[in-house]
This record gives C-alpha cells, structure tokens and sequence, in this order.
C-alpha cells in the first residue's frame, strides 16, 4: 500500500478524481484495493439533518450525508476525494457510518483505473432523478 506525503491519515489507499462516464467526476483506484479493506472516509461541515435537508433542496449534486437521525455532514467544501464517490446499482465498494464517520469500504478487489462505487440507497431525489450507473439490473432511479 503506497503512502503518499500529501494523503491524510484516513486515506488508506492512492485514489484520484478524474472524470466518470457515470456521472461529473468520480473516484478512480491509484493502486490495487484489496476486498473488504478501508478505503478511505470524508469530512466535512457537521450540521443539522433539517440544515442539511434545506441545503440539498432543489440541488441535483451534493455532498451530504445523513449520520444520525439528527446529524449530516455537508462535505462539499472538503478536500477529501472520497466526496466524488458515484452511485451504482452494482457496487465495488460501500459506504458505513461509524461514530458520526463516513467511511468506504471495498466490497471486492478493485484494480487500478477502476471507478470506486457504492449503492447510495435512500436519497433526497426519491426516485425523481436518472442513474446513469449502466450496471446489468440498474433499477434506473436515484
């Protein structure tokens, strides 16, 4: 696993943002990632989760994530390239909360140039928004 000078500690493995043919940009794997390992996590601005619902109204991109029934954390501001991650209906990764964390996990060994995915579940478009994902079995809404 290379450490890069640069990468914080919560960074476990080499990724960089480039552009993603699911959606904007998108995480790519630097090195190979091993299966189940930590990834890496975002930070960001903690907020209320009714401060966070009135941010994303109207918003077709955020970065905001629900922690607790009381908590989100609005990373749109933060410099952790984790933030970029892209939905798919078939993901190579996941994504866990842990005392208040947002954390990325790989669901299986990711090759260098891979896309890092995760299944987003319930978001605030409540099915009102395309997935461009283009996985086998995509359900087809975000």
């Amino acid at each position: 696993m290379g450490q890069l000078a640069d990468r914080p500690p919560y960074q476990k493995y080499a990724v960089r943002v480039a552009r993603s043919r699911i959606d904007g940009y998108g995480v790519f794997a630097d090195e190979p990632i091993p299966p189940r390992l930590k990834i890496g996590e975002i930070r960001g601005e903690t907020i209320p989760v009714a401060e966070a619902r009135r941010r994303a109204a109207g918003q077709q991109r955020i970065m905001i994530v629900e922690v607790s029934a009381r908590t989100a954390v609005d990373a749109s501001q933060s410099r952790d390239p984790m933030r970029f991650t892209n939905h798919s209906c078939a993901p190579n990764a996941r994504l866990q909360i842990r005392d208040g964390r947002i954390e990325f996990y790989a669901l299986k060994a990711i090759a260098v140039g891979e896309e890092v995915t995760v299944d987003y579940g319930e978001t605030h478009h409540e099915g009102r928004l395309a997935c461009r994902c283009g996985a086998p079995g995509c359900v087809g809404r975000l």
